[in-house]
């Protein structure tokens, strides 16, 4: 995540396991666009441009490169951080705004499955891009098992005609699969969020806020409304908050391997 304003004060610790650096930086601007969407204040824009859930607290970890490239390795060391430090920080989500295709070693996506379970069965969210290889079927992401929330893309009349809708190439499950997947959907395309603050032209961009596309900006909208969801309810347990998420969406009529439940519906799921 990078130095912008509408984020100062949200991060509580930070591990990079890509360069090794000791420091919070962000060497791409996805991570900062992804904490916007999330948590940002909206200070630059006058509260306009706020995030979903604006108080909460941010564990990060730097899992991909300037390139938005990264390995099984660094999300499975990732992943055991998150585990390490989960009751220090009281981490109750997890967002994975990382889409994986299918691994060539299956043992390495077995590797992920179990880390993602573990994570689960101590209680936390995990909420995860479908991934952007779609829209042809079984092109989810290949941590979108049974025990995450998966987020796949739909934008409505919002991004008719336009050529870049995450819509169109939003990952998909298999139809008539056991695990139905995605769980549900909420929009990706021109997400406005917080850019890269340029300093001294050493880091990409310079606009305070900038538009991404992808399954990886409708994640941070669904585990943002969960925060709130648990801020609203409290006991609220992991298993119960995916059941709400599922069971308050807006049914679109579409396929379940392209809608899940349907769209992400924030007043009925705090209702």
């Amino acid at each position: 995540m990078g130095d912008h304003p509408d984020l100062r004060g949200r991060a509580v610790c930070f591990r990079d396991f890509v360069g090794r650096r000791r420091f919070l930086y962000d060497d791409s601007g996805h991570g900062t666009h992804v904490c916007g969407i999330l948590c940002g204040s909206g200070r630059l824009s006058g509260g306009r441009l706020r995030g979903m859930a604006p108080g909460v607290r941010l564990v990060l970890g730097k899992v991909l490169d300037r390139n938005g490239d990264g390995s099984t390795e660094a999300m499975l060391e990732g992943l055991d951080w998150v585990l390490e430090l989960r009751e220090e920080y009281g981490i109750r989500i997890v967002n994975i705004s990382v889409g994986i295709g299918s691994l060539r070693e299956r043992r390495k996506e077995d590797l992920l499955q179990e880390r993602i379970e573990r994570l689960w069965r101590k209680g936390i969210l995990v909420v995860c891009a479908a991934g952007n290889k779609g829209p042809r079927e079984g092109s989810i992401s290949a941590v979108g098992g049974k025990c995450v929330v998966t987020v796949g893309c739909y934008d409505g009349s919002f991004a008719v005609g336009n050529p870049r809708s995450c819509e169109l190439y939003s990952g998909r499950g298999f139809a008539g699969s056991p695990v139905r997947k995605p769980d549900l959907v909420a929009p990706g395309t021109d997400i406005l969020s917080c850019g890269l603050m340029s300093r001294g032209g050493q880091d990409r961009g310079t606009e305070p806020y900038v538009a991404k596309s992808g399954t990886s900006m409708a994640t941070p909208i669904v585990a943002g409304a969960a925060a709130l969801a648990f801020q609203t309810y409290p006991g609220m347990t992991n298993e119960e908050c995916k059941r709400r998420l599922q069971f308050s969406a807006t049914d679109l009529g579409l396929p379940w391997n392209r809608q899940g439940w349907g769209l992400l519906n924030v007043g009925r799921l705090l209702d």
